[in-house]
């Protein structure tokens, strides 16, 4: 399994950081949607995480035609390290938060 970087800023939860891989310089921002508001960015790709009372949203910084199987592997790699072993990764907003 591939190692990615994660950078969180000092106010920030450790559900809020962003996932950056080195090799191809794309960039993921995770986002706790119990402690945050979640706006859409216009051009980026989205996935949303359930696991137990956790749900977090996942969107693409800068996304320029990257293969949406590494978007897919970012986000599971980072579930894994929060220990969200049960999560699943949906294309579209849960409806059941």
């Amino acid at each position: 399994m591939s190692n990615y970087l994660i950078s969180i800023s000092k106010g920030e939860a450790v559900n809020d950081g962003t996932i950056h891989d080195p090799n191809s310089k794309l960039k993921v921002k995770a986002i706790d949607m119990v402690k945050s508001k979640f706006i859409p960015s216009k051009g980026e790709v989205r996935f949303f995480v359930t696991a137990g009372k956790e749900t977090l949203a996942f969107e693409t910084k800068g996304y320029k035609k990257h293969r949406e199987l590494l978007i897919l592997h970012m986000i599971s790699w980072y579930c894994i390290y929060l220990g969200l072993i049960e999560a699943q990764i949906h294309t579209n907003w849960p409806l059941a938060i």
